[in-house]
C-alpha cells in the first residue's frame, strides 16, 4: 500500500500563496491517478484537484480553478498543490490521494487511508 504524508500547510493571509506536498513511499506517476482534497470545519470533504495519468485527464473543482495547480515530481515521488490568491473559506485541512474517476471526477478511492493532512489556514 502506498503511504501518502502531506505538508508544506500554515497560516497566511487572505490573497497569499501556499504550496503543498504529498511525498509517496512508493509511486508510480506513470500509472496512477491523484488528487488533493480536504475539508473544512464542519463540512464533508471535497474534491479539489484530480489527475489520471492514463489519459491525461485532470479535474478542478470550481472554487478552486485558475487558483491553484497541480503537479508532480516524479524523480522525488512526490505531487504539489500550487495555491494562489487564497480566499478564506479555502481554510481546510488538505489531504492527497488515489482518485476514482469511475465514481466520479473529484472523488477519492474508496481504499485510500486518510492520514492527518495538513492544514491551511487564511486569514481575512
Amino acid at each position: 500500500e502506498v503511504q501518502l504524508v502531506e505538508s508544506g500547510g500554515g497560516l497566511v493571509q487572505a490573497g497569499g500563496s501556499l504550496r503543498l506536498s504529498c511525498a509517496a513511499s512508493t509511486f508510480n506517476f506513470d500509472d496512477y491517478t491523484i488528487g488533493w482534497f480536504r475539508q473544512a470545519p464542519g463540512k464533508e470533504r471535497e474534491g479539489v484537484s484530480c489527475f489520471s495519468s492514463s489519459d491525461g485527464s485532470l479535474y478542478y473543482a470550481d472554487s478552486v480553478r485558475g487558483r491553484f495547480t497541480i503537479s508532480f515530481d516524479n524523480a522525488k515521488n512526490t505531487v504539489y498543490l500550487q495555491m494562489h490568491s487564497l480566499h478564506p473559506e479555502d481554510t481546510a485541512v488538505y489531504y492527497c490521494a488515489a482518485c476514482d474517476f469511475a465514481v466520479g471526477p473529484l472523488w477519492p478511492a474508496a481504499s485510500h487511508s486518510w492520514g492527518q493532512g495538513t492544514q491551511v489556514t487564511v486569514s481575512s
